[in-house]
């Protein structure tokens, strides 16, 4: 498959209005693609908007407002982004948010907020904007996993099964595809530099001052900048890569889990204790996706 061709196409990028997203935004324009933005936030999405046409007066860019979690309102802005977008070159499910407890401390509706943001909006906007992705030559698909779609810590239960189903997702898609000619990359973050910590979901079984002091301690692992992260997913995206960690944080955890797929959870609650917190911190290294998070929906 030849590289991917940025100039002149049209991008879609899911949550927008911060971190990842926002910085895909920049990149894409600056690659120059037109592009279609989605979140939830307004406010911050309209500031990414004005930022990416003082600095690319000449690129298209589109605006949806939606909140994921809500099924119908995907289905709605999918279906008109399909009316008004028959050919798209490149699809980009970067929205997802974040949840902190163990199962036994989240309701059944918190776990499935996480799984219908992070997972369910995600096949139905793929299931959607497929026949425009088919339909121009040299297109492609990237679905963001996580950190935690190639480890499950303890107190990632919603997280982790939501991104593990994004990766099996996307991974299926990969070889499903191949014969139309769309690439597919599954994107696997570390420790990006967000405001995830500070706008996690908290369930509603978890001890306030339990859940402080491990957001504390996550915020100092989060090293790296959106923009980095950003421009190593475009350069996944043009070499068609079908697989990309970003960072060590990822990288390293990835290893480990292969070597001791059964028993990883050990050497991670050992790292954890050194560190001095009970338990792996409440939230993924990814970013977020709306207020609640970073990324927004």
């Amino acid at each position: 498959m030849r590289d991917f061709v940025f100039p002149g196409g049209t991008a879609v990028v899911t949550g927008a209005a911060s971190g990842i997203g926002a910085a895909l935004a920049h990149g894409l324009a600056r690659r120059g693609a037109d592009l279609v933005l989605l979140d939830r936030d307004a406010e911050r999405l309209d500031a990414v908007v004005a930022a990416i046409r003082a600095a690319h007066p000449d690129r298209r860019i589109d605006t949806h407002l939606v909140d994921l979690a809500d099924a119908d309102a995907t289905d709605r802005v999918a279906a008109e982004l399909r009316r008004r977008h028959p050919r798209i070159r490149l699809l980009v499910n970067n929205a997802g948010v974040a949840l902190g407890g163990r199962f036994d401390q989240v309701t059944l509706e918190e776990f499935l907020w996480v799984v219908e943001i992070n997972f369910r909006a995600v096949v139905r906007l793929t299931h959607a904007l497929l026949p425009a992705l088919k339909a121009e030559p040299g297109a492609h698909l990237v679905n963001i996993s996580s950190l935690f779609g190639l480890i499950a810590p303890a107190g990632q239960a919603a997280y982790s099964a939501s991104k593990f189903a994004v990766r099996g997702f996307t991974e299926a898609l990969r070889h499903e595809l191949v014969d139309d000619g769309v690439g597919v990359t599954s994107v696997h973050p570390g420790g990006i530099r967000t405001r995830i910590a500070a706008s996690a979901r908290v369930g509603s079984g978890v001890p306030r001052v339990e859940f402080e002091a491990a957001r504390r301690q996550f915020e100092k692992l989060l090293p790296i900048d959106p923009a980095k992260a950003a421009e190593v997913i475009l350069r996944g995206i043009e070499r068609r890569r079908g697989r990309v960690l970003i960072g060590w944080s990822a990288k390293l955890p990835d290893l480990l889990a292969r070597v001791a797929p059964a028993s990883y959870g050990k050497v991670l609650a050992l790292a954890t204790n050194r560190r001095g917190t009970r338990a792996p911190a409440p939230w993924p290294a990814p970013e977020p996706v709306t207020p609640e998070s970073d990324r927004a929906s």
